[in-house]
């Protein structure tokens, strides 16, 4: 049985430590020319934290959807075009083997070109441009400034906002990088984005209810893409409908079996939800843009 948006759980996670981050934000978003957005291509909704939009202000803004090897292809290029049409510059990247970071460094350079010029105009030296990258946890940001960085990552010295939560790494001849700690927001107000969080790994695994998650991922999986579960774990026959008959298939596939030969249910939800997070179950988007629209 599929649930309703209403009958979803209320995932909330929210440590102590990332309301330090979010004004460590808020204090240096002055010192930056451009702000990189990091977003996960499954989930683009669920992971833009609504608390940057009004930090962002009206600081130039790209938007990066990391992880678009995992994700629809067909859906992705949906959410490039729908971004397109609120004026946002988006890239989609595989940060792990460097498609489409170039494209990053480039657009971050010309969005920050208008105030750096500014700088000559008035007679000033001409410095690279300075980006500030924002995500929630998980979402790659680690690798993909470890991607731009390259061999050549280094702290840029004699500048505001060196210290060891934070620091400027030079990514390009042209361009600067403010790397920040990921940040989630007090609460999701959207109990689909709570969910879509703990299906990504984004939030911790222990804070929530696992085996009413993974079910709740069978269904989603069931209803958006058909026929994922059944290939990947080569269970196409008799196929069973209800999420916990199909946990039990999988479980015997896998041979999740304890004393007695019952299914070592817990073993199954850690290799659905690790085997999910890294793809193996086909590219797929658990979002489209048309719910970001009815969003406002």
């Amino acid at each position: 049985m599929i649930m309703h948006e209403n009958e979803l759980p209320s995932i909330q996670w929210f440590p102590g430590h990332m309301s330090k981050a979010k004004r460590m934000v808020v204090d240096n978003i002055k010192l930056v020319d451009v702000v990189i957005e990091l977003l996960d291509a499954r989930i683009p909704y669920s992971s833009a934290n609504p608390m940057l939009r009004e930090i962002i202000a009206e600081k130039p803004h790209l938007v990066v959807l990391n992880k678009a090897d995992l994700a629809d292809a067909v859906v992705t290029a949906q959410w490039i075009a729908y971004f397109k049409t609120k004026g946002i510059g988006t890239v989609a990247i595989d940060s792990l083997t460097g498609r489409g970071t170039k494209q990053v460094v480039k657009l971050s350079e010309d969005l920050a070109r208008a105030k750096t010029q500014r700088f000559v105009g008035k007679g000033a030296v001409a410095r690279s441009a300075r980006a500030m990258i924002l995500g929630i946890p998980n979402v790659g940001k680690s690798s993909l400034i470890n991607r731009l960085a390259g061999a050549a990552k280094t702290k840029t010295a004699d500048k505001p906002g060196v210290t060891r939560a934070k620091q400027w790494i030079k990514i390009a001849k042209g361009l600067d990088l403010l790397d920040m700690p990921g940040i989630l927001w007090p609460k999701f107000e959207d109990p689909s984005v709570g969910l879509h969080l703990a299906f990504t790994g984004a939030i911790n695994d222990e804070i929530y209810d696992r085996e009413q998650v993974v079910r709740l991922l069978v269904e989603k999986l069931q209803s958006s893409y058909p026929g994922c579960l059944q290939q990947r774990f080569d269970i196409a026959q008799d196929m069973p409908e209800e999420p916990s008959e199909i946990l039990e298939s999988i479980g015997k596939k896998r041979g999740c079996l304890l004393k007695g030969g019952t299914i070592d249910m817990e073993k199954v939800q850690r290799i659905l939800l690790t085997e999910f997070r890294a793809g193996r179950m086909g590219k797929i988007s658990l979002e489209r843009p048309e719910k970001e629209s009815s969003q406002g």
